[in-house]
């Protein structure tokens, strides 16, 4: 028996003896591990603050392979867990064939689409784009060479959405500006290879670039570590990444996971389900870092300039052209 199906077994047993266990909320990591100061961590935090300030309980997983994704929904499921809270959007396909089968529990997946959503999911998205185009804004005005970099995780049009924003920031602040992109892999383990997102970084850094925001999962931490050791500056994603290396991370691309996830676990069985729930700057779902860590870096005018178009985009007067429309980008060449 693998270490997935021992845990799995002894969390539907627990929860199926002991009554009040059934209405806790569950929580299954996507590729790349609970604590890869990202994605995955950020909901971890969500489910953090859930518990802390609820007193209520979760139940969490992190997975080894793509093979384990149905059996884990089933499984909490199963045990009664409610809701069954997915991130990544490689669960999408795989809720959608499971949620029919528990009507009375309720799916949410971060970051998943499909072209029906089943009456007891709700799926969550962000405007990954408008907040790229903030943090690409503030690359351009820190970069002293004219060339910035991006470093992505798997190439699919969700970083190439993020990827595209930051092209946009960018080139509003610098027409001229040059922008390379780099896409770490075509599988799920592009999320979790600090080593390849080193070397990306260190190509682009001998191409001349020195800003790079890296939107990468776990591949993300050798990006920011790779500009630390060449003496540039790196841009972080979805969690505060300034703390990794202080004085040198430029800002981070907030993606608010721990709002969906705490959110989502607040509501319990009565989250509304069945649609779409999507969030942007207007709702504080993306936005940017600023701390002690990185306060030296980041000067006023700077802050003035970047909230003025934040602000423009809220109230409409300033697009951010999203890759999803037509699967291509104005402002850079993939």
């Amino acid at each position: 028996m693998t270490l997935m199906n021992k845990f799995l077994g002894a969390a539907t047993a627990l929860a199926l003896s002991a009554g009040a266990g059934l209405a806790d909320p569950a929580l299954i990591y996507d590729l790349g591990g609970k604590f890869d100061k990202s994605f995955n961590e950020a909901a971890f935090n969500g489910a953090e603050r859930y518990a802390t300030e609820t007193g209520g309980s979760y139940r969490d997983i992190e997975l080894q392979s793509e093979a384990q994704r149905e059996q884990a929904l089933r499984r909490f499921a199963e045990a009664g867990f409610n809701p069954v809270i997915t991130t990544g959007f490689s669960f999408a396909d795989i809720i959608a064939n499971v949620a029919p089968d528990f009507p009375d529990t309720k799916f949410v997946n971060v970051d998943g689409w499909l072209p029906e959503v089943p009456p007891n999911v709700l799926l969550i998205n962000f405007q990954e784009h408008q907040g790229s185009y903030l943090v690409g804004m503030m690359a351009a005005m820190a970069s002293e060479t004219g060339t910035i970099g991006f470093v992505g995780g798997m190439d699919i049009p969700l970083i190439r959405h993020f990827a595209c924003g930051y092209a946009q920031g960018a080139k509003a602040v610098n027409p001229d500006i040059t922008i390379i992109p780099n896409m770490t892999g075509t599988t799920p383990a592009a999320w979790n290879d600090p080593v390849k997102g080193a070397e990306l970084a260190k190509a682009q850094i001998s191409q001349g670039a020195d800003v790079i925001y890296a939107a990468a999962g776990g591949t993300g931490v050798g990006v920011l570590q790779a500009a630390a050791d060449g003496g540039i500056l790196s841009i972080g994603v979805d969690s505060n990444q300034n703390y990794l290396h202080p004085g040198q991370v430029l800002t981070s691309m907030l993606k608010r996971v721990d709002v969906a996830v705490y959110e989502s676990m607040k509501a319990g069985a009565d989250l509304e389900t069945g649609g779409f729930q999507t969030l942007g700057l207007a709702e504080d779902g993306v936005g940017y870092a600023m701390d002690d860590n990185n306060a030296d870096l980041v000067s006023e005018a700077m802050v003035a300039e970047v909230e003025a178009a934040k602000a423009a985009i809220i109230d409409g007067s300033l697009t951010v052209v999203s890759y999803y429309e037509n699967d291509s980008c104005p402002a850079l060449d993939f």
